[in-house]
């Protein structure tokens, strides 16, 4: 089994229990768990790793501090408003590969959502096949409010929670709390935040119970035989291509940096009255 091992690379931490249960942790609480390039770059590394160890029994991702991740960077949005089409695809393509291996991971995974999550975080969210949060936790996919829209997570999301609730929660950039989210199907248990470390315990005593084996096959079987999700097989490629072109078009187009703008210099973009 592997042993206790902690990694306090930056703003990622992760840990081996001796169960076998790895957990990866958001630690930039000051700023609520927003992520940017390096951090992405981090969690592939790490997801990459923890996917070739045999005896690894469960993966759980959560954040320190009062919110589990409020989505992207200022500072990488600022660096993204600068980046040309080519840069900018380039940068979508690793936030799709971290969705991608995050949604296929062999092993059971957990999100373990300790507060607010915000775009990308509701992505992360979206491609775990366990979602836990706490009770005052709120969400958002709010990418449209400054011209850009939640192109990469799109078709993880809309896998999750169907076409109507995600037709309603990336065109509106409404709010929703904890028991919206269960209503939708993006979480599975909602519990106070004292109860969240022991809603934790009891995933990894019902996780170490199944077959390792069992569990990476009923994943690998659903992945396959899910013909509504856009990530299907013979698909996977034709939509990782169209998400990520998205993103990148939009980020350099004209609303796009003109929202960028507005938000970064909290302003009123131009379609805002």
């Amino acid at each position: 089994m592997t042993s206790n091992t902690a990694t306090h690379n930056s703003h990622v931490l992760c840990t081996v229990s001796e169960q076998g249960i790895a957990t990866l942790t958001l630690n930039q609480p000051e700023k609520h768990n927003a992520f940017d390039d390096h951090i992405i770059a981090q969690l592939i590394t790490h997801l990459q790793s923890l996917a070739t160890q045999t005896d690894l029994r469960g993966l759980v991702i959560t954040g320190t501090g009062k919110s589990f991740s409020a989505g992207a960077d200022l500072a990488w949005m600022q660096r993204m408003a600068d980046y040309d089409k080519v840069q900018n695809l380039a940068d979508a393509n690793q936030l799709a590969l971290l969705m991608v291996l995050l949604d296929s991971f062999p092993k059971p995974t957990l999100a373990l959502v300790n507060g607010a999550a915000f775009g990308g975080a509701v992505g992360l969210m979206a491609c775990c096949d366990s979602v836990i949060c706490q009770d005052q936790a709120n969400f958002c996919l709010s990418e449209v409010r400054i011209g850009l829209i939640p192109a990469v997570i799109s078709p993880f999301v809309l896998n999750k929670v169907g076409p109507s609730i995600s037709r309603h929660l990336m065109t509106s950039a409404a709010v929703f709390n904890a028991n919206q989210a269960i209503s939708y199907g993006l979480v599975h248990q909602v519990v106070g935040l004292e109860q969240l470390q022991q809603a934790k315990s009891d995933w990894i005593k019902q996780t170490l119970g199944n077959s390792p084996e069992a569990v990476a096959q009923i994943k690998t079987l659903l992945a396959q035989f899910n013909t509504a999700s856009p990530l299907a097989k013979e698909n996977l490629a034709c939509t990782q291509e169209s998400t990520t072109e998205a993103i990148a078009s939009i980020r350099v187009s004209t609303n796009g940096q003109a929202g960028l703008k507005a938000f970064l210099d909290k302003t009123a973009a131009p379609w805002r009255t």
